[in-house]
C-alpha cells in the first residue's frame, strides 16, 4: 500500500533534453538518482513533459522543488511550482559545447545509476511522432519497506482486472514509470494490447500480439497537439466598448451585437500584453537628452504591463547618481533606493530563504497599478555611484523575483551602468518628443548604437513618440516616423496627456482614455519583441 503523506526530505531533480541521432528529442529526468526517459518530437514538447512530470512531485511534496534544467539553449535552475508555474533562479549558461547524446541517453545501461532496472520498461516507450507519456513518480512517496520488497513473480497468465481498462487504440503502448529500486530480479513483464475497436491488424500483430510491430510510418500518426488544434474556437465575450456594448448594456443584454473592430484590436493587444515570456525579461528606456519623457515611459510601460499581468514587474531607475523615478511614484513609509539594496545584497544572496516580500523594505508598491518602483538614490549628500558592476548584481538579483523590469536610464550613455542596462536589455524602446532637440539626441544615440555593433538591438528596438502638446508639429512628426520607422522595428506615438507633464506622482485615474489607449498598445508592441 502507498503511503500517501507528503515526502520529507528535499530530491535532488535534474533533467536533460537531447536530440537522438534519428530525430526524435529524448528528456531524461532523474530524481535522487533514478532515471526516466521521455521521447517527443520537439524539443518544447519534452520540456512541458519534464516540467508536468516535476510538478506532479511538488504537488505530492505540497511544496515547490527545485530543478537543473540542461537543453540546447543552457542550463539553468528553477524552482517548479505545484501547479506547474516555474520560476527560473539562475540566469541560463550557454551551452559551450554539444551535449552527447550517448552519454546523456546511455548506451547499455550507462544512464541507469543502479537505481532502476534496465530493461524493455527503462527505455524509451513513445515512437518518434507520438505524444510522449509523462512518468509516473509515485514511487518517491512509498515506504522504505515497499521500496526494498521484492516484486512478486508474475502468474504464467496473466489475471483478469477487477476493473476493464478501456480500449486504447493499437498504436498505443504502455505509459512509461520510474520503478523502485528492487531486491531481486524482476522479471521483464509487457501489458498485452488491446486490439483496435476497428481496422485490420497488421500481420505481425496477428501473430505475436504480445510485442506487436509499430507501423511502418508513424510521421501522419494524429498527436495529442493535432487534436488540440482542431478544438473550436473560444466563443467572442460580449461587447463592451462602443455603441455595441451601450446597446448590450441599456437592453440588459436582450440585444448583444458582435464587439466592433475597435474593440477586437484591443482585446488583442491585451493579450499580448498578457503572453508568457519565457523567462524574465528586461526593457530599457534610452534617451541621451533630460526631458525626452524617459521616466514617463518607464512608469506608464510598467503600469499597463502590472495592470493587464497581475503584478511582478519592477520599474527600476537605474540612474547612476540621481533620477525621478521615485518622484513620479506613489512614495512609501521607507526612502530606501537601490544603493540600500545594493548594500544590502547579502540577505538576497540564498534564493532558497529570500521572498519576495522582503523587497518590501526597497521597492515602492504602486497600488492598483500593480507594480513596484525601485528608486535611484535621493541623498544629495551621497558619493556612492551605481557603477557597471553594481548593475550587473542588482540586475541578477532582481530577476529572481519579477518577471519583467522596465529600467529607466540617466543622459550619460557612456557611464558603465548605461552601458551594461543596454547590453542586458531583451527590448530597447527609444523614447522622444515631437521636438527637434530631443528627437536629434535620439537619433544621434542610434548612429551611436550602431557604431558599436548593436545594430541589432536597434534593428529590434521600438521608438515612441511622446507630444509635448494638444497640436505637434504634423511635419516634425513625419520626419519622425520616416527616419526612425526605417531603423528600428516599429515607431507609435502617445497624446498630450495634462496630467502626465506636471512632474509629480502619476495618477493614473485622471489619465484619459486616450492616453491608457496609446500606451496600450505601446506596451503590446513591446511585448511582442519579448
Amino acid at each position: 500500500m502507498t503511503d500517501t503523506t507528503p515526502m520529507t526530505h528535499t530530491p535532488h531533480i535534474e533533467a536533460t533534453v537531447v536530440r537522438s541521432a534519428e530525430g526524435p528529442y529524448i528528456g531524461q529526468i532523474s530524481v535522487d538518482g533514478s532515471i526516466t526517459t521521455i521521447e517527443g518530437r520537439t524539443e518544447d514538447g519534452v520540456r512541458r513533459d519534464i516540467i508536468r512530470a516535476v510538478a506532479g512531485v511538488a504537488q505530492r511534496l505540497e511544496r515547490p522543488v527545485r530543478l537543473i534544467a540542461r537543453d540546447s539553449l543552457g542550463t539553468q535552475e528553477v524552482r517548479v511550482s505545484p501547479d506547474g508555474y516555474t520560476e527560473a533562479l539562475t540566469p541560463v549558461e550557454p551551452v559551450t559545447t554539444a551535449l552527447d547524446f550517448d552519454a546523456i541517453v546511455g548506451i547499455g545501461g550507462a544512464h541507469n545509476p543502479g537505481h532502476a532496472p534496465v530493461g524493455d520498461d527503462d527505455t524509451v516507450t513513445q515512437p518518434a511522432g507520438r505524444a510522449a507519456a509523462v512518468p509516473d513518480l509515485e514511487y518517491l512517496f512509498q515506504s522504505p519497506s515497499e521500496q526494498a520488497a521484492p516484486a512478486p513473480t508474475a502468474p504464467a497468465a496473466p489475471p483478469a482486472p477487477a476493473v476493464p481498462a478501456a480500449p486504447r487504440p493499437a498504436a498505443d503502448q504502455p505509459a512509461h514509470r520510474i520503478a523502485p529500486p528492487p531486491a531481486a530480479p524482476e522479471p521483464a513483464t509487457r501489458e498485452p494490447r488491446v486490439p483496435a475497436p476497428a481496422g485490420p491488424k497488421p500481420a505481425a500483430e496477428s501473430a505475436a500480439p504480445a510485442v506487436p510491430a509499430q507501423p511502418a510510418d508513424t510521421e501522419h500518426l494524429p498527436t495529442l497537439d493535432d487534436f488540440m488544434a482542431q478544438r473550436p474556437a473560444a466563443p467572442t465575450a460580449p461587447a463592451e466598448l462602443g455603441w455595441q456594448g451601450l446597446v448590450r448594456r441599456v437592453s440588459f443584454g436582450l440585444i448583444s451585437p458582435a464587439p466592433g473592430e475597435p474593440e477586437l484590436k484591443r482585446r488583442d493587444d491585451i493579450a499580448a500584453v498578457q503572453r508568457t515570456f519565457a523567462g524574465p525579461r528586461t526593457i530599457v528606456v534610452i534617451n541621451p537628452k533630460g526631458g525626452a519623457h524617459k521616466t514617463t515611459a518607464t512608469m506608464m510601460l510598467a503600469a499597463t504591463f502590472g495592470e493587464h499581468r497581475g503584478g511582478y514587474t519592477l520599474a527600476w531607475d537605474n540612474n547612476e547618481t540621481r533620477g525621478t523615478l521615485g518622484w513620479r511614484a506613489r512614495p512609501a513609509a521607507h526612502h530606501r533606493t537601490a544603493v540600500s539594496l545594493l548594500d544590502d545584497l547579502h540577505r538576497f544572496s540564498d534564493s532558497g530563504t529570500s521572498r519576495i516580500g522582503d523587497l518590501d523594505d526597497y521597492v515602492r508598491a504602486q497600488g492598483s497599478a500593480q507594480f513596484d518602483v525601485l528608486a535611484s538614490d535621493e541623498d544629495p549628500n551621497a558619493t556612492e555611484l551605481i557603477d557597471g558592476d553594481a548593475f550587473d548584481r542588482l540586475h541578477h538579483t532582481l530577476q529572481r523575483f519579477y518577471r519583467l523590469i522596465v529600467v529607466d536610464t540617466g543622459n550619460n550613455m557612456r557611464a558603465p551602468n548605461w552601458v551594461r542596462a543596454v547590453e542586458a536589455a531583451d527590448q530597447l524602446v527609444i523614447v522622444t518628443t515631437v521636438r527637434e532637440d530631443t528627437a536629434a539626441s535620439a537619433a544621434w544615440l542610434v548612429d551611436g548604437l550602431r557604431e558599436k555593433g548593436l545594430e541589432g538591438k536597434v534593428d529590434h528596438a521600438v521608438t515612441v513618440l511622446s507630444a509635448t502638446t494638444d497640436a505637434p508639429d504634423p511635419q516634425l512628426a513625419r520626419r519622425l516616423r520616416g527616419h526612425f520607422g526605417s531603423l528600428t522595428r516599429a515607431v507609435l506615438e502617445v497624446p498630450y496627456d495634462p496630467a502626465l507633464v506636471d512632474g509629480g506622482a502619476i495618477s493614473y485615474p485622471l489619465l484619459s482614455r486616450a492616453t491608457r489607449e496609446a500606451w496600450l498598445k505601446v506596451a503590446a508592441t513591446v511585448a511582442e519583441g519579448l
